[in-house]
């Protein structure tokens, strides 16, 4: 994700609607290697390059962004409780989350405030949040901050109250901190994976070109998602517990070469990522660095240990070089380059609801930069894409509430929006 600014580009929505087809063009459309964990679903896994992405054959034909709720400083993450109480809950960069009631009421009141810790502006803040899947009953939540003294990511649990209308900034209880040599490519997202393990995003650590090799150095958690056991009793000497089926987690007293908390890595920026309700897949927004937009796939029964190539490759193309060894590397699904004002891929969700039928199974994703909305979809083996929105909004995250409705926040204007399909007449 680039600098966040503050101001907007404008807050009219322009719509251009789904029927202007797009495709990528890559300088290779070499197939990838099979890296990382074996898949066993029945559905295709083999992932193809963006670069062959034909247009979208159906989807949604009048789609749109409502506005629902105004007001906000700065939102950079939205994510909903899943407590049956249709809330919607918007990050602040500053450190402040906000509610937004069911019928769009923006409460004056914040949930929490952690303004007084957190480091925001440029790629910082807090930037992560995340309900414990039994929040209802646990009053559990997690989040992911830049730390104010120096600009460390910081990964926290808190407690709400009994009845779930605030979070004690008192009740934070550290769990992992990692130092940051930069202040960007911090990643950002938090969240559960259907398997109840908690799931954190990390950037390579920040400047240009990762120049310490983060992303390939399986001994720093930089560059990485990390997945982790928050639920059985801490164990060596940390306060949260590793999955015994992390990649690379010790068997017995053997080793096997790289931090045990990692889940996957090569990873340049993991600004936004989501699982899909119903497949489990994990699909990835990597921020590319000059070059190149990228969404990684994982099918959801990986074993994990997937490699997504960075800074060996910036999407499916070789980096700083025109020859590179891609074995063992698992390419994107999706990329597109830097014309026309694209600069930085939002990561999105997969639609799953119920409301709009023409967007079932479409993958949306934005541009922080130029606004445009594309989606996303296998069609056997292949992955076809489509502009769906051309908008002037900063679009800083996509999220999705308890029945797999999709929003957009605009940076600029602080707006959220829904993703709506218009039936025809």
């Amino acid at each position: 994700m680039p600098t966040l600014r503050a101001a907007a580009r404008g807050s009219a929505l322009t719509v251009i609607l789904s029927a202007v087809l797009v495709g990528c063009t890559a300088a290779s459309s070499v197939e990838p290697s099979a890296g990382g964990g074996a898949s066993t679903s029945d559905e295709p896994s083999a992932s193809i390059p963006g670069s062959t992405n034909p247009p979208l054959a159906t989807g949604p034909d009048d789609l749109r962004l409502e506005r629902v709720v105004e007001g906000l400083n700065d939102p950079i993450n939205i994510a909903n409780a899943g407590d049956g109480s249709g809330r919607l809950f918007i990050n602040e960069q500053a450190g402040v989350v906000r509610v937004v009631e069911p019928d769009g009421t923006l409460r004056a009141e914040p949930f929490i405030d952690l303004a007084g810790r957190v480091r925001g502006g440029g790629e910082q803040g807090l930037l992560g949040l995340a309900f414990h899947p039994d929040f209802e009953v646990n009053r559990r939540l997690f989040v992911h901050y830049s730390r104010l003294a120096d600009g460390a990511t910081v990964l926290s649990e808190l407690t709400a109250a009994t009845d779930g209308e605030s979070a004690d900034p008192d009740s934070e209880r550290v769990l992992l901190v990692v130092e940051q040599p930069y202040g960007n490519h911090n990643g950002g997202q938090l969240a559960f994976g259907p398997d109840g393990y908690l799931y954190l995003g990390l950037g390579d650590g920040g400047s240009g070109g990762d120049p310490h090799g983060n992303g390939q150095n399986l001994l720093t958690l930089l560059g990485k998602i990390l997945r982790l056991d928050v639920d059985a009793p801490p164990a060596d000497g940390k306060p949260y517990a590793i999955p015994p089926d992390n990649p690379f987690a010790p068997i017995g007293f053997a080793l096997r070469g790289g931090l045990p908390e990692i889940w996957a890595y090569g990873l340049r920026n993991p600004w936004r990522f989501s699982f899909d309700r119903t497949y489990g897949d994990l699909y990835i927004g990597d921020v590319g660095q000059g070059a190149w937009e990228e969404v990684d796939r994982q099918p959801g029964d990986s074993l994990g240990g997937e490699n997504y190539g960075w800074n060996v490759m910036e999407g499916s193309d070789c980096f700083g070089t025109t020859v590179c060894n891609r074995t063992g590397l698992t390419l994107p699904i999706f990329e597109y380059g830097h014309a026309g004002g694209d600069c930085s891929v939002t990561g999105g969700f997969v639609y799953r609801g119920q409301t709009f039928p023409t967007l079932q199974g479409i993958y949306l994703l934005g541009d922080y930069c130029s606004g445009r909305v594309r989606g996303v979809r296998r069609a056997g083996p292949v992955w076809e894409s489509v502009l769906l929105l051309d908008t002037a909004l900063i679009i800083s995250t996509f999220g999705e509430d308890e029945d797999g409705n999709l929003y957009v926040a605009d940076y600029g204007t602080g707006n959220i929006h829904q993703v709506v399909v218009t039936a025809a007449p």
